[in-house]
C-alpha cells in the first residue's frame, strides 16, 4: 500500500472495491488515554479485506478532527474513531458544512474512554464488530442538539448530551486522573468532588414552547441528553432516544446531602432515578437554563463549554444528520438496557 505524508496526519491510499462508498477515517492517537492508535492496523485490515475505498487521518490535537470532518470531501461516510470527544468534534465538524446536502453520513468506531454515543447507537466496544457496523449496518437519522452560552456564544453542538454541575467537575477531575482507567476514573471523580463538594447553584429551568412550567431551584446537576447514558455508566436517559426530536432532561431538585448525593448516583448507575423524589425528569425540543446564584459549569459531550456560566440555551434539531448503525431499524438497544430503570 502506498502512504502519502502531509504535516499534520498519515492518509491511507484508497483502495479500489466494488462497493459504491469513499470512507473517511479520522482517528485520535490520544483517546483512551494515548491506546487508540494501537487499533488501526485493525480497523483497516478490516476495510481492506473487504475492498472498502478509505482515508485514515490520523488527528494531532484538539480541534482537528472539526477541520478534517468539515473540509473532507467526496466521501460518503465520516467515521470518528475515538471517544465520545472525537465524535463530538466531528459531529460539529459536519453540522458546519454550509448545507444539508452537503454532509456525508457519520460512523463510529469506539475506541475512547466512555463511548456513550456509541452505546446509544448499539454499536459494539469490539473494533472489528464496530467495523462491521460500518459496512453492513444501515441509514438512520440522527438528532442533533446545539448549546448556546459560555465559550460557545455561536453554539456548540453535541450528539450524546449536556451535563451541568457535579458531573461536569466530576469530568474535569476524571480526565486530569490520566493513570485511571475507563469508568474507574469517572468514579474516581465522583468521590473526589463528593469530598470537596460545593454547594448547588440556584438555578431558573424554561421550557420556550410550553412543555412545562419554569422551575426554580437549587441543584447539584443537570443533565440534558439526546442519547441515554453519560460517563461510561450513568443511565441519565434510560429510555432516551436519539431520533424522536426531543431531548430528555435528568436533574436533581433540591439541595441535596452527601449521602443523598451518592445514592441518587446509585440510582444512575442503575437508570432507576425515576422513583427518587429529588429527581426531576422530563423531555422537551428547547430547554433554557439560568444561574440565578452561582455559576453553571458544562460540558458537551465531555468537551467543556464554561466554568462559571450564567446562561445556556439547549434546543434539539431533528434528524439533522444521517448515522450509521446496527440492525436496519431504530431500536436503540437491546433487552438488557430495557431492564435497566424502566
Amino acid at each position: 500500500m502506498t502512504i502519502q505524508k502531509k504535516p499534520y496526519a498519515v492518509i491511507r491510499a484508497l483502495r479500489s472495491n466494488s462497493v459504491n462508498q469513499r470512507v473517511h477515517v479520522i482517528l485520535n492517537p490520544a483517546a483512551d488515554h494515548g491506546q487508540a492508535l494501537k487499533h488501526a492496523s485493525q480497523i483497516e485490515a478490516v476495510l481492506d479485506r473487504e475492498g472498502i475505498r478509505y482515508e485514515m487521518v490520523l488527528t494531532q490535537g484538539s480541534g482537528h478532527a472539526l477541520e478534517l470532518a468539515r473540509q473532507a470531501v467526496g466521501h460518503s461516510l465520516i467515521v470518528a474513531a475515538g471517544g465520545d470527544g472525537t465524535v463530538n468534534e466531528v459531529v460539529n465538524g459536519l453540522m458546519r458544512r454550509s448545507g444539508e446536502d452537503e454532509r456525508p453520513e457519520l460512523g463510529v468506531i469506539p475506541i475512547g474512554r466512555g463511548n456513550d454515543f456509541a452505546y446509544s447507537l448499539g454499536v459494539p466496544h469490539d473494533v472489528g464488530s464496530a467495523c462491521d457496523v460500518l459496512l453492513k449496518g444501515g441509514s438512520h437519522s440522527l438528532d442533533v442538539g446545539l448549546v448556546i452560552g459560555g465559550y460557545y456564544p455561536d453554539g456548540r453542538y453535541f450528539a450524546n448530551g449536556i451535563g451541568i454541575g457535579f458531573d461536569t467537575l466530576v469530568g474535569l477531575e476524571a480526565a486530569k486522573a490520566t493513570w485511571i482507567p475507563g469508568f474507574l476514573g469517572y468514579l474516581y471523580g465522583a468521590l473526589k468532588m463528593l469530598f470537596v463538594y460545593p454547594r448547588a447553584p440556584l438555578v431558573r429551568i424554561e421550557f420556550p414552547r410550553g412543555e412545562h412550567d419554569e422551575l426554580l431551584t437549587r441543584s447539584h446537576q443537570i443533565s440534558v441528553m439526546n442519547g441515554r447514558r453519560m460517563g461510561g455508566a450513568f443511565y441519565m436517559a434510560p429510555a432516551g432516544r436519539n431520533n424522536d426530536g426531543l431531548l430528555d432532561l435528568c436533574m436533581t431538585n433540591r439541595e441535596l446531602s452527601r449521602g443523598k448525593l451518592l445514592a441518587a448516583m446509585m440510582q444512575y448507575l442503575k437508570g432507576s432515578q425515576g422513583r427518587n423524589p429529588a429527581i426531576f425528569g422530563s423531555r422537551a425540543e428547547e430547554i433554557h437554563i439560568r444561574a440565578e446564584e452561582g455559576g453553571l459549569a458544562c460540558h458537551a459531550d465531555g468537551e467543556t463549554v464554561c466554568i462559571e456560566g450564567r446562561e445556556l440555551h439547549i434546543r434539539c434539531l431533528p434528524g439533522a444528520l444521517r448515522v450509521r448503525r446496527d440492525g436496519g431499524k431504530d431500536e436503540q438497544v437491546k433487552d438488557h438496557e430495557d431492564n435497566e430503570g424502566r
